[in-house]
């Protein structure tokens, strides 16, 4: 993990410049909790603190990955989708690691009235017979209950789905509404560890909606293009954090 950079350069909204500035989906999902964190990281250069990475989540994505590419290679489903009824296989096509890197590629998109790239790093797509899209997120957890998406914190999992959707409609894809979280429980019952820890997949429908998304880069290109920081949001443990430190800094 690098180290931390508290005040960054590089990358900076710049109202002036012809480029366009690239907005990742995660970056719309932080403004959106927090205007004011927003601004600070594209503006000022002041991101926050990074996390750890989840070392075992990535680890389910990348076998998951590749997984499903030996029945994207042969053009048939996986067993998981023959599992839940699913008329789908794999999205064969050359740009899918280029999409599925968030980090030097994504999707993207040039919002002209903006000229803002919106980007976001899928972690797969599907076809069904009908020739539309099928966005899938991967996630992996643990818990004794039943996965569901019925989590307040789980709201930002779908907004991320509905921004993939809406990056794919804007390149001009027939796409579902319909999106699928591939989702991995732990299981914690076992006797021992032995080793190796087993998981139940579910496969989870989630019903998109895009219309707040284009809505949204509008309200969040007039928060860079400000001369003033705005107000923090009033749950955002970030900003209160640093309210708490400077009553004693």
């Amino acid at each position: 993990m690098s180290e931390y950079n508290p005040r960054r350069t590089y990358g900076l909204y710049n109202p002036n410049s012809p480029q366009p500035s690239k907005i990742s989906r995660s970056k719309i999902d932080l403004f959106l909790k927090c205007p004011k964190c927003f601004y600070l990281d594209r503006v000022l250069g002041i991101a926050q603190p990074p996390g750890y990475p989840f070392a075992l989540n990535s680890a389910v994505d990348k076998l998951f990955k590749k997984e499903f590419d030996l029945y994207r290679a042969k053009h048939t489903s996986h067993p998981l989708m023959k599992a839940y009824g699913l008329d789908a296989v794999p999205f064969d096509d050359p740009r899918m690691n280029t999409w599925r890197d968030s980090l030097r590629g994504g999707i993207t998109y040039l919002h002209q009235a903006t000229n803002l790239m919106i980007a976001g790093g899928v972690d797969d797509i599907w076809i069904n017979s009908k020739g539309k899209l099928i966005v899938v997120d991967y996630k992996a957890t643990a818990k004794d209950k039943e996965v569901t998406l019925d989590a307040e914190w789980q709201e930002g999992y779908k907004r991320q789905m509905e921004v993939y959707q809406w990056l794919l409609h804007k390149n001009g894809f027939s796409v579902s509404e319909t999106g699928y979280f591939v989702y991995c429980n732990g299981k914690m019952d076992r006797e021992t560890f032995d080793g190796k820890l087993e998981f139940d997949v579910n496969l989870l429908a989630y019903e998109g909606r895009t219309d707040w998304v284009e809505a949204t880069i509008y309200k969040l290109h007039a928060c860079l293009a400000n001369k003033t920081i705005p107000r923090a949001a009033g749950d955002c443990d970030f900003c209160r954090y640093r309210m708490e430190v400077r009553r004693y800094d």
